[in-house]
């Protein structure tokens, strides 16, 4: 088992990415009109003491944290990600999060594993979100085997961060 964790997954979703994929769910017309504003238009509001201080900031990148519309949006952004794993690879998603795993009955398995692990590398490229190396894992459930202890010898998980 394989958890996956995007660095700063909110703060790197392009709008321009976003949009059409918005789309091809069938969000059209003037909800997606609605969406572009509201991504595209933050507007930022700090207190300090009795004072509001405002300012617009215009961003290609992002959908913003604490918003209701935004795991939903995000959700929207990664949701394809299923599509590129073999369907001997179980995928979960939660937020920002992917876990991914696979039972292990011959060396095929993990090969097959790793390829889904290489695939979501690349996706993650064209997309725009990182992995979080330091924030990833793998976790061995079951008994060891020696299909498992020789694939273990030279297997290592390498991301460009």
């Amino acid at each position: 088992m394989a958890y996956i964790d995007f660095s700063r997954a909110f703060d790197s979703v392009s709008h321009t990415k976003l949009l059409p994929k918005q789309k091809s769910y069938g969000i059209g017309d003037i909800l997606l009109e609605w969406v572009s504003d509201f991504l595209s238009e933050c507007i930022h509001c700090t207190r300090v003491g009795n004072v509001l201080l405002s300012f617009v900031i215009f961003q290609v990148v992002c959908v913003v944290q604490g918003s209701c519309l935004s795991p939903l949006l995000f959700l929207i952004y990664i949701n394809d990600i299923t599509d590129i794993f073999n369907a001997q690879v179980s995928c979960k998603l939660y937020a920002d999060d992917v876990k991914l795993y696979i039972e292990v009955k011959s060396t095929d398995h993990l090969y097959c594993f790793q390829d889904c692990l290489n695939s979501l590398h690349e996706w993650s490229l064209v997309w725009q979100l990182f992995v979080s190396s330091h924030k990833c894992c793998t976790i061995d459930i079951g008994r060891s085997t020696a299909v498992y202890d020789t694939w273990r010898c030279w297997y290592r998980v390498s991301w460009s961060v």
